[in-house]
């Protein structure tokens, strides 16, 4: 049956990418859409009006986008006026009836291994013969992946702590947890919010991939009645996905969980790397949960690699290896960077949206050979390290220009680097103090290694 918003008013709160993909699909159901957002630059074919022009009571109802706060203004004037509030990811739920009834949805979250980790669930299915789609936090947005007349088979929506926090009635036949560390602590106010936000997803799940390595994971799902299926880097149990020796294994998706099938050799897995392993059992767990068999996901596997600025190996020349990891982007995954290498130069800083950073430097500072921080925040790091580890040398940059700032760290780094050791740009920050976006921030990057180390353009 077609969904119908016929006269509806609706605002939209954020004019970006999430807001402009549901005033299309509401607004072709007949649906009055307005769009506001703070940012005065930004661009749409709709109308955006101000923030201090709206009166609450002209609308119906009212759609968040992700990122905004909670305390906003005209959020709490929605809360206390009564107003729907609606989000995307749930209103491409009730589109999903209308366009896809058979769809089956995934989701995964975590504070890291997000995109990379939906991106490989998606190659496993397609690899399977189901017609599959990473979307949500990356790629398509949800509601542009359901709103199609060519419907996939299966949604693999990666979601963010912002997504889940809004998002209460789309339901998910398996989801995965990744991990769940100090990030957004700024939006959410405290950790226990934050993942509370990320748990949440259990609650509309039939069943759940988590990882066991992760002791918040562990010791915060121990009352949760669905199934779970722990994976692991060590030998599973019955019942759990991990590691025997060399191989990849699954004692979970079998006929007999005391045999073992198996996913793929650890080789095979590019780069062969802990957390990269950990995230290549969770989006095997995923396949399997929809039927996908242990053959088709090892031929996945084997044709998989990272997207760009996720461990990307720019230049290798003299024993040393320049690496763009921009997209670790909070000492969680900055940590996981840092120690899949033995001596590394690091970059580090920017943003650090209410985290800390003692626990990254007193766990990786054995693996420093010399630091070079950037950015807003770079206090943080510099104080963590002078409190831990006083003898590594540190080189604070500054610069006027994005490009000019990225030359002078790899001419430091170039003073720091000999045989053997890793250059590693793993900010442990966002990127919006210094440059557009992660993306941003490890091109310019890879610009000046080339420039300046390779001698290119």
């Amino acid at each position: 049956m077609p969904i119908s918003f016929a006269g509806e008013k609706i605002l939209i709160l954020g004019a970006g990418v999430t807001g402009n993909s549901v005033a299309r699909a509401l607004s072709k159901r007949g649906a009055l859409v307005t769009l506001t957002d703070e940012n005065l630059l930004a661009k749409s074919e709709f109308a955006i009006v101000s923030a201090d022009q709206i009166s609450i009571s002209d609308f119906d109802s009212i759609v968040v986008s992700p990122g905004w706060r909670q305390e906003h203004p005209l959020i709490i004037s929605a809360q206390a006026a009564g107003v729907t509030l609606l989000n995307e990811v749930d209103l491409a739920w009730q589109i999903r009836s209308e366009m896809a009834p058979g769809q089956r949805w995934l989701a995964l979250t975590g504070t890291n291994g997000k995109t990379t980790t939906v991106e490989m669930v998606a190659a496993m299915l397609n690899s399977g013969g189901i017609k599959a789609k990473a979307c949500g936090n990356v790629g398509d947005t949800v509601i542009e992946a359901v709103d199609r007349s060519d419907a996939f088979d299966v949604l693999v929506l990666e979601l963010s702590s912002f997504q889940l926090h809004w998002s209460k009635s789309a339901e998910f036949v398996a989801c995965a947890i990744l991990n769940i560390a100090d990030d957004h602590i700024d939006w959410h106010g405290s950790f226990d919010n934050y993942a509370m936000a990320k748990l949440s997803l259990l609650d509309r799940s039939s069943c759940a991939i988590l990882n066991a390595d992760d002791g918040e994971i562990v010791s915060r799902t121990s009352h949760w009645h669905g199934r779970k299926v722990f994976y692991s880097l060590n030998t599973p149990a019955p019942g759990e996905i991990g590691l025997v020796e060399d191989l990849l294994v699954d004692r979970s998706f079998v006929l007999d969980p005391q045999e073992a099938a198996i996913f793929a050799e650890l080789s095979e897995v590019k780069p062969t790397i802990p957390h990269n392993v950990a995230n290549t059992l969770a989006a095997a767990g995923l396949a399997r949960s929809v039927g996908v068999s242990h053959e088709a996901i090892r031929s996945a596997i084997k044709a998989f690699r990272p997207g760009r600025h996720r461990i990307e190996v720019i230049y290798e020349a003299d024993s040393i290896t320049w690496i763009d990891d921009s997209k670790a982007t909070n000492p969680h995954a900055a940590a996981a960077s840092l120690m899949s290498h033995e001596s590394v130069i690091w970059i580090a800083g920017g943003l650090a949206k209410g985290a800390t950073m003692e626990a990254l430097v007193e766990k990786t500072s054995k693996r420093i050979k010399a630091v070079i921080l950037i950015g807003t925040d770079r206090q943080l790091i510099e104080a963590a390290l002078i409190k831990f580890s006083p003898n590594i040398p540190r080189v604070l940059i500054d610069s006027d220009s994005p490009d000019s700032l990225m030359e002078k760290v790899i001419v430091a780094a170039q003073g720091f680097a000999t045989s053997g050791d890793t250059v590693l740009l793993a900010p442990a920050c966002a990127s919006m103090d210094q440059f557009s976006s992660y993306a941003d921030r490890g091109d310019r990057f890879a610009f000046a290694v080339k420039k300046i180390v390779a001698h290119e353009g």
